[in-house]
């Protein structure tokens, strides 16, 4: 029979599913195939049931279909024995693909992205580069993907038995799947729901998310099998015989096939009187029957074909035939009558490289399963061996040797060590911890028991800190461990500690090995991280002591290695969060980081030059610090480390951004850092980091009622024991500063004061917890808040920093009346001026301008309010820029000006909706503002735009302050 009559006859019954295939196609492709400027949005089609119900001639089908239509199809399949290969689904992908250029297109198709997902895809399959972690990994794929899929729309991704699909793959799969409806791509999916695991069902639910369901394919109905056994068999089949045929194989659209081909091998006339013989034939098409047919073959046959089920996507005819014990011809001989027999399908074309199939996944999994365990055992071995000799690598192998039954054999733990190496570096730890766990299991020889443990710790510590933890532990419990890997693990096992937020128990690892130490600059750095470590401790009972140990440590080093190096970068924090001069701050971080500091280094954690960032940021240079962030970020983005590293740069470089006053820039970093540390886990300091730069974030543009949703969706998980930049609690109290509940704030911020002083951490430049306390006390206890204040503006003036003194003569100015008040206003306005804290300015010079106004200095007032409307503008401050525009009112002057052509002056209507479109309102709120229809908003708008010169995106560049008529200040005048 044709194979055209194959295809239809498979499709029976699938009119449905066709014409989904085809609106999808269209949706895709557009009406008419020629115009290629007509490709539109994709999106994800599935197919649901159980095996041989059809779903893989429907995947063909739709395959054929979107070839014809010009599209660029990719296809891949799952399979039973390879789900332990990680990225096997991605490499069928892109394999053929990337097959077919070199190394330089490689590089310009992968760009910044290729040492990152290349190992991923097969291009490499080992290296000496660093190990990327998943998530890094998944944003390369998901960029090598959004690339051909606009280089090659419209494009046609076609999975079948995504059930059995890799991990890794489906992972990457179930994130990337929402991004085909904005891409020019169609995924279409085909899977066994009895078999599907929760990532394949996240495909289900992300397709009724898009407003559809998965197609379930229903068996063929009495009348669909009729058709099938006639066209076999001829139509003198009798109704009878086919509705037996039916109820014999429930439709399943394979048993059927594989029933009446057994048929006419038998040549059963397909009448009723043979229905007995029929019911005989019924177990041949099924486990029993097919084994039975496979032994008639003969025994060469027999032992190609269980090579490969054993080989799977190895099978190629020269490994297969190697496995087998078959000579090149007579292997040739026996695949061509497994053809034959309907167990093999044809080979492709591919000159012999292209691996051998079963005709379908039913059969592979029956003949894999009649092999007796013993012989399937050593036919793994045997394929390692074959495998390993043909160059296919140790990860390739690697899943061989997981069959195998532990034995103690050195070459199996070598060569699982090996996959595992090649598995972290294509970014799949957790199937590197899979080689590692079997090779324990072998087990290793004692000497390297504690290296493999090492390892096994270090392939989740990016990902998982707390499993890392575990292996560690028990790596340092071992007798035969040697000094260096000793120091090794004592390093990743108080970093696992310290990302998991376990401070304490992070120094304490030091503290019970530093005596172990063989050197002195072993010892030296092990003092150095023990001494990390419980600076960042919440709760440090001996700060003080602490400190004067640094100090002297500090004081007696030079700055070389990198273990003094980073003791300076330990002094220089503790010198600015205690309030030491600036001066003694800058210096050790100046020292600390010498021609750079790595955050990506093997063997240096990221801690310390994160410190030294902060303290240029609290030593008011932020631009030296916001370039350290910067590199820092690229260094972790280049090594595909998307895990807690990078979430800090992001959240930090917001941090920086905040206390610039770019406050939008600050809520988009701070909230991209978030997303990225809740892929790690919500308890990590990485989290909490973001969520107290998000929330001081949101106060500062005014957003209260969000800031409080936000906190209180936090504000049931437990803070970690952990020093946190900024302070969470202390930010917490200023949030109920802001939204007016000074009683709960007084208490929160008293709770704060009384830990940071017991730490000696006194620096308000760190920790503005004196500030909010004073205006938390202002209405209840005038004379306590005026000290708290006075005591912040010393420690202030003690550290140096202007943005430090300008902040706390602001606030002691708020706590104070008379004339006294207008002084320290003006004295604030001049420390900020000098300072990069644009958004402190700006509120100092609202406040200053309202109290001048308040006494009847109306000039001198509009000139503070304009600038400080001017800089809550700029800061995207929309609470403070509302107030001052009150102010301004207030005080009977127009609140901002454009620059205009003078031959088309604005009207004063205009020049009322530009100020405020200028300040990011919506058409409907300035309409709301104005009494206007939204309508006549946007044409009053058209007219300003074009007597402006820009758009609405240059507006707020156009904003000038008038200052015809206002005063003349000297440049010294501090005011």
């Amino acid at each position: 029979m044709s194979q055209q009559n194959r295809t239809r006859r498979t499709l029976l019954e699938r009119e449905r599913e066709l014409r989904a295939v085809d609106a999808a196609l269209t949706e895709l492709c557009g009406t008419d195939p020629a115009d290629r400027t007509e490709t539109r949005g994709g999106g994800v089609i599935a197919f649901e049931g159980p095996g041989g119900v059809g779903k893989t001639a429907l995947l063909g089908e739709a395959r054929r279909r979107a070839a014809a239509r010009g599209c660029t199809v990719l296809r891949a399949r799952g399979g039973e024995r390879e789900q332990g290969a990680a990225f096997h689904v991605v490499r069928q992908l892109f394999q053929p693909v990337l097959a077919a250029t070199g190394e330089d297109e490689h590089r310009r198709i992968l760009g910044g992205w290729y040492e990152i997902v290349a190992p991923a895809v097969g291009l490499v399959v080992s290296g000496h580069g660093g190990a990327p972690d998943p998530q890094g990994v998944r944003d390369g794929l998901d960029w090598l993907v959004t690339r051909f899929a606009v280089e090659h729309a419209p494009v046609v991704m076609i999975l079948d038995d995504v059930h059995w699909a890799d991990p890794e793959s489906l992972d990457w799969l179930t994130r990337f799947a929402s991004r085909t409806a904005d891409l020019p791509l169609l995924l279409a999916v085909g899977y066994r729901p009895e078999d599907l695991t929760a990532d394949v069902a996240a495909i289900r639910s992300l397709v009724e998310r898009q407003g559809s369901r998965p197609h379930v394919l229903a068996p063929l109905t009495p009348g669909g099998v009729g058709r099938v056994v006639r066209e076999v068999l001829g139509d003198h089949a009798d109704e009878a015989f086919c509705r037996e045929c039916w109820a014999m194989t429930g439709g399943n659209p394979w048993e059927v096939t594989e029933l009446t081909a057994k048929i006419r091998d038998r040549r059963l006339k397909p009448q009723s009187e043979n229905l007995p013989a029929l019911r005989e034939l019924v177990s041949s098409a099924k486990d029993s029957g097919l084994n039975d047919r496979l032994t008639r073959l003969g025994t060469a046959a027999v032992r190609l074909a269980w090579a490969v089920a054993v080989l799977g996507i190895e099978a190629t005819p020269a490994l297969t035939a190697n496995v087998a014990g078959l000579g090149e011809t007579e292997a040739a001989d026996m695949v061509a009558r497994l053809v034959e027999a309907r167990i093999l399908a044809p080979p492709r074309p591919g000159n012999g490289t292209r691996p051998l199939e079963y005709l379908h996944p039913l059969i592979a999994t029956a003949v894999y399963q009649a092999i007796p365990g013993a012989l399937r055992v050593a036919m793994h071995g045997q394929a390692a061996t074959v495998v390993l000799g043909a160059g296919l690598g140790s990860a390739a192998a690697g899943r061989h040797l997981l069959e195998m039954h532990p034995e103690g054999d050195p070459w199996v733990v070598r060569h699982l060590r090996e996959a595992a190496r090649e598995y972290l570096r294509a970014g799949a730890p957790d199937a590197g911890r899979r080689c590692l766990a079997r090779a324990l299991r072998e087990p290793p020889v004692l000497e390297e028991r504690a290296a493999v443990l090492y390892e096994l710790g270090c392939a989740a510590q990016l990902t998982e800190p707390d499993v890392t933890v575990n292996h560690l532990r028990a790596a340092l419990e071992e007798p035969a461990l040697g000094p260096e890997l000793r120091e090794a693990i004592t390093y990743r096992l108080a970093q696992a500690y310290g990302h998991s937020g376990r401070m304490e128990e992070a120094a304490q690892v030091f503290a019970d090995e530093v005596g172990r130490a063989t050197s002195a600059r072993t010892r030296l750095r092990m003092q150095t991280e023990q001494l990390m470590w419980n600076m960042f401790r919440a709760d440090e009972k001996e700060s003080p002591a602490r400190s004067r140990r640094l100090a002297r440590l500090a004081d007696r080093l030079t700055g070389r290695g990198m273990a003094e190096r980073y003791l300076m970068g330990l002094r220089a924090w503790d010198a600015m969060t205690r309030g030491e001069p600036v001066a003694t701050a800058l210096h050790y971080a100046e020292e600390a980081l010498g021609d750079g500091l790595s955050w990506t280094d093997d063997d240096w954690g990221f801690e310390v030059p994160i410190l030294v960032a902060l303290v240029f940021l609290h030593c008011d240079q932020p631009g030296r610090a916001e370039g350290l962030f910067d590199k820092g970020i690229a260094e972790c983005e280049r090594k595909g480390w998307r895990g807690s590293h990078l979430a800090f740069g992001f959240t930090l470089l917001g941090y920086a951004r905040l206390r610039r006053g770019a406050l939008g820039e600050a809520e988009e970093l701070a909230r991209e850092g978030m997303r990225i540390a809740d892929l790690v886990g919500s308890s990590t300091p990485a989290h909490w980091t973001a969520v107290g730069t998000l929330i001081g974030t949101l106060i500062c543009r005014g957003r209260i009622r969000e800031a409080q949703e936000f906190a209180a969706r936090h504000g049931g998980e437990t803070l970690p024991q952990a020093t946190l930049c900024p302070d969470v609690p202390a930010v917490r109290g200023e949030l109920l500063l802001a939204a007016n509940l000074h009683r709960e704030a007084r208490s929160q911020l008293t709770e704060v004061g009384r830990r940071m002083d017991g730490r000696g951490m006194r620096n308000p430049a760190w920790c503005p917890w004196q500030p909010h306390l004073a205006q938390a006390l202002a209405l209840t206890d005038p004379r306590q808040a005026a000290e708290v204040a006075d005591d912040a503006v010393r420690r202030a003036r003690q550290f140096g920093a202007h943005s430090a003194i300008g902040k706390a003569l602001h606030t002691a100015a708020t706590v104070t009346q008379g004339p006294d008040r207008i002084k320290l206003l003006a004295e604030a306005v001049s420390h900020l001026m000098r300072s990069p804290a644009a958004y402190d300015l700006a509120v100092a010079l609202v406040d200053h301008g309202a109290a001048l106004r308040r006494i009847g200095l109306p000039q001198e007032a509009g000139d503070r309010l304009y600038r400080g409307l001017e800089g809550a503008v700029r800061c995207g401050a929309d609470a403070l820029a509302a107030r001052a525009r009150d102010e301004l009112s207030a005080a009977g002057l127009r609140p901002m000006q454009l620059r205009v052509d003078h031959t088309s002056p604005l009207t004063s209507q205009e020049q009322a909706i530009a100020e405020r479109a200028a300040e990011g309102w919506s058409d409907a709120r300035i309409g709301e503002a104005t009494a206007l229809d939204e309508r006549e908003v946007a044409r009053l708008l058209s007219d300003v735009y074009r007597k402006v010169g820009t758009d609405r995106a240059g507006l707020a560049k156009r904003l000038i302050t008038p200052r015809v008529g206002l005063p003349q200040r000297p440049a010294s005048d501090p005011g």
